[in-house]
C-alpha cells in the first residue's frame, strides 16, 4: 500500500509575530517538521485582530517564508485562537438509558452527550471547542459507561466559544493565501499538549501561557481539560508600565525589560542604577533597578492574582497537585516562577517542548505551533463520546463563518 502524506501549516496569529511551522505528516502515524517561518505582527491587538490587511501581509508572508524553507506547498492548516473575547461555560446533560435491560448503549452516550453540546449560545457567539469531563452513571462517576447498568446517564463538558466575526477574521487571513483551514485549537490547549505530561493531566495542573498580549490558561485534573481561560494581559502591557512609570520611549522601556528585568526584587537590586541609552552620550540618564523591578513585579503580581481569581475554589493545592507550569515568551523573565508561586499557592516550573522536539524549536515561544502540530497528527483534543477526531467537524461546528 502507497503511504499518504499530508502536509499541514501550524499558524499562530500573535500579537507580537506570527509563527508558522509546516508538518509532513506520514501515512497518519509521523511528524517531519520541514519548514518554519516567521513575521514581525502587526495589526494585532491583545490577541485580536484590528487591521485585516496588514494582518494578512503578515501571515502570508510567514507562510511563503515556511513553504519556501519547507521546499513544498502548505495544503491545510491548523490555526490557534486567542483574545479576551473567548469565554467558557459548563454544559451538562442527562439523560435515561433507553434499554429495557438498563445497559448503556451508544445511542445513549450520544444522545447525552449531543444533548450536552447543543445549548444554544447568544446571537454573535459560536462554539470552538467541547472538551468531556466526567461521565456518571446514576451518580457515579465512570469513565466509559458503555455496557454498563444504571437508569439515568449524565455528562459534563467545558465549551469554549467566542466572537463570530473576531473568529471569522482570522480564518479569512487564511483563506485570502488560498488555504482552508483544517481546524482550530485555542493557544492554552495547543501550549498545554507541549509542555505537561500525561502524568502531571492526571494529578492535576495549571499551564499558563504568557505572551505579548494575551496570557492564556488550561487547567487539566484527572487526565481531561476542565477549566480554560484567557486575559487581555501579558508582556506588551509590561512595557506599556515601564514606559509610563519610568518616563521611557518603548525602544527603551524594551532594553530595560530585556537586559535588567526581574518579576522579585533582590537585595543587591535596590541601590543599583542602570543608563537607560546605554553609551553614557548626551540624553542618556540613570535608571533606578529597584524602581524598574518594583514595576515588573506589580503587573506579574496582578497577572497571576487574576488567575487564582478566575479559577476560584479550583486554584487549589489538592487540585493543582502537578503544581503550574510557565510557557510563552514572558515566562523567561526573571523570578516569575517565584512570584507565580507565592500567588498561586503552587509548585511552578517553567515549561520546555519536548526532547523529540529539535534544538532550535524547544523554546517556550514555540509551545503552541508545536501543539497545533501534534493535533494534526493524533486528533487528540477530540470529543470522546462521539469517536471521531474535531478535525472531521470544524466546518460542522462553524459552518456559517465559512459559508460568510
Amino acid at each position: 500500500m502507497i503511504q499518504q502524506n499530508k502536509i499541514v501549516g501550524a499558524v499562530e496569529i500573535g500579537t507580537s509575530g506570527v509563527k508558522v511551522l509546516i508538518g509532513d505528516i506520514v501515512n497518519g502515524r509521523s511528524l517531519n517538521i520541514i519548514g518554519m517561518g516567521q513575521c514581525s505582527s502587526r495589526g494585532v491587538k491583545k490577541g485580536e485582530i484590528v487591521d485585516f490587511k496588514t494582518v494578512s501581509n503578515c501571515t502570508h508572508a510567514a507562510l511563503m517564508g515556511a513553504e519556501k524553507s519547507a521546499g513544498v506547498q502548505v495544503e491545510s492548516v491548523y490555526l490557534s485562537q486567542t483574545g479576551g473575547h473567548l469565554r467558557g461555560v459548563f454544559n451538562s446533560a442527562a439523560v435515561n438509558v433507553s434499554s429495557s435491560d438498563n445497559r448503556v448503549r451508544k445511542s445513549d452516550i450520544e444522545r447525552v452527550a449531543n444533548e450536552a453540546k447543543s445549548k444554544e449560545l447568544a446571537p454573535g457567539l459560536v462554539y470552538i471547542h467541547h472538551m468531556q469531563n466526567a461521565f456518571l452513571l446514576d451518580g457515579e462517576i465512570v469513565e466509559n459507561p458503555l455496557g454498563m447498568e444504571g437508569s439515568k446517564l449524565e455528562v459534563n463538558y467545558w465549551s469554549v466559544y467566542g466572537d463570530e466575526n473576531k473568529i471569522r477574521d482570522h480564518i479569512h487571513v487564511i483563506n485570502g493565501f488560498g488555504l482552508n483551514v483544517e481546524d482550530m485549537i485555542i493557544s492554552s490547549i495547543a501550549s498545554g499538549i507541549m509542555v505537561a505530561s500525561d502524568v502531571e493531566k492526571r494529578q492535576g495542573v495549571l499551564v499558563i501561557d504568557i505572551g505579548s498580549g494575551t496570557t492564556d490558561w488550561v487547567l487539566y485534573k484527572g487526565g481531561v481539560i476542565v477549566q480554560t481561560g484567557v486575559l487581555a494581559v501579558g508582556g506588551d502591557h509590561i512595557l506599556n508600565d515601564l514606559s509610563i512609570g519610568m518616563q521611557l520611549n518603548r525602544k527603551y522601556a524594551e532594553r530595560m525589560l530585556m537586559e535588567f528585568g526581574k518579576a522579585n526584587i533582590e537585595k543587591q537590586d535596590r541601590d543599583e542604577k542602570v543608563w537607560m541609552v546605554g553609551d553614557q552620550t548626551i540624553g542618556d540618564r540613570y535608571i533606578s533597578k529597584q524602581g524598574l523591578v518594583e514595576i515588573i513585579h506589580a503587573r506579574v503580581e496582578e497577572l497571576f492574582a487574576i488567575i487564582a481569581t478566575q479559577l476560584g475554589d479550583k486554584c487549589d493545592p489538592e487540585i493543582i497537585r502537578a503544581g503550574a507550569v510557565l510557557t510563552g515568551g514572558v515566562s523567561a523573565l526573571p523570578n516569575i516562577n517565584a512570584v507565580a508561586g507565592k500567588v498561586l499557592g503552587a509548585d511552578v516550573r517553567t515549561g520546555r517542548n519536548p526532547s523529540w522536539v529539535r534544538e532550535d524549536l524547544r523554546a517556550c515561544e514555540y509551545s503552541t505551533t508545536l501543539g497545533l502540530l501534534h493535533y494534526a497528527l493524533t486528533g487528540d483534543d477530540k470529543d470522546e463520546a462521539d469517536e471521531e477526531p474535531r478535525n472531521k467537524g470544524l466546518l460542522q461546528k462553524v459552518a456559517k463563518i465559512f459559508a460568510a
